[in-house]
């Protein structure tokens, strides 16, 4: 966000009147404010403000019935139509496991929720939208025709906030503190090497960063080439065609700090308008800005029952955009056509990767 002053509630309703076509984040961005602002400005103009208790919600939300469920981030926006269904919780974060709605959820980070309700011409479109404490959007949730929107008025009665103030404080994230760790200056590279050729699980890798106290990136570009080797920064867009032609299926992922979200199986429909590379497929879009990608990297990660192999792409900052991987089920080793596919996509040296 910019310094100016942001605008007042009612600024942000006209802006939104006088630009009825443009993005709630792109207007958002225009405005100098976070989108979650933005859909505060409208509480009782068309949206509530609802208690984010997360755990709760997901037990309700296999009651509405076929949905649409997105998460973004700044690159990229991946969304499924499915239904909610199994949650397996901890604490701090769930797995969701519906009808195509494969979701992994850290609780903290839901920290601002409204159901909004929105008229396109003759129709009303419902939504629950949830953000982060900087106002930045974690995850969406899209009712279409065949919902139950009696269930959806009544989750959002029972969910309703007492303050529908037309404000929201945001607040800047503290910067982490792995994120400060270079490549030069990471001292433990023998370490990460043991412990990742020592992995039995894919899930184990984000303990070992942790432990590390190492970004992901950085990881990855110290690790070594015989467990990450840096690819052409146009790969994503070459893969894509084709697993499509091959109707290889693959696992897509797409997160932000507060939700991953997950599509398993075959892409079919590819369409590039301008820097966007879309999947319109029934079930299954996705949106990534490859001109976004300044780094791509496979990767070569153990499993007791072989190893696997993804493709990561991060953006400028060292920020993971999307990962993919061959779809795999629990137990098995990963698909032979997808570890051939990945290995021979072209390499660059990793000089320069960065």
């Amino acid at each position: 966000m910019d310094q100016r002053v942001k605008p007042a509630p009612h600024e942000i309703r006209r802006a939104r009147l006088d630009n009825p076509k443009m993005r709630e984040r792109d207007l958002a961005a225009n405005l100098g404010i976070s989108e979650a602002e933005l859909v505060a400005a409208h509480c009782g103009e068309g949206a509530k403000r609802i208690e984010p208790r997360v755990r709760e919600l997901l037990d309700e939300l296999p009651a509405l019935g076929e949905v649409m469920t997105l998460t973004r981030n700044e690159s990229a926006v991946h969304e499924t139509i499915g239904s909610f269904g199994e949650v397996q919780a901890s604490s701090a974060a769930a797995a969701v496991l519906g009808s195509n709605v494969d979701l992994r959820v850290f609780f903290e980070h839901w920290v601002h929720g409204f159901a909004v309700e929105k008229r396109d011409g003759d129709m009303v479109r419902y939504s629950l939208q949830f953000f982060d404490a900087e106002g930045e959007a974690v995850h969406k949730i899209h009712l279409r025709p065949g919902s139950d929107v009696t269930a959806y008025r009544a989750l959002v009665e029972r969910h309703l906030s007492s303050d529908q103030g037309q404000n929201v404080e945001t607040k800047p994230y503290p910067a982490a503190p792995e994120d400060a760790v270079t490549v030069e200056a990471f001292s433990r590279r023998e370490e990460l090497r043991t412990r990742w050729s020592s992995m039995k699980d894919v899930h184990q890798f984000y303990g070992i960063l942790k432990n590390l106290g190492v970004s992901r990136h950085v990881a990855v570009r110290t690790v070594g080439e015989d467990y990450a080797w840096p690819l052409d920064r146009s790969v994503v867009s070459a893969m894509l065609p084709l697993v499509a032609s091959e109707q290889l299926p693959i696992m897509c992922f797409v997160g932000n700090r507060g939700c991953t979200q997950i599509y398993t199986g075959p892409v079919t429909e590819l369409k590039t308008m301008g820097p966007w590379l879309n999947v319109m497929d029934p079930s299954f879009h996705l949106h990534l800005r490859t001109d976004h990608i300044a780094e791509v990297w496979a990767l070569r990660r153990p499993i007791k029952e072989g190893h696997l192999t993804s493709i990561d792409a991060y953006d400028a900052k060292g920020r993971l955009i999307i990962q993919f991987f061959g779809e795999r089920h629990e137990g098995e080793d990963e698909r032979q056509d997808w570890r051939s596919l990945v290995e021979n996509l072209p390499r660059v040296p990793a000089s320069t990767a960065a």
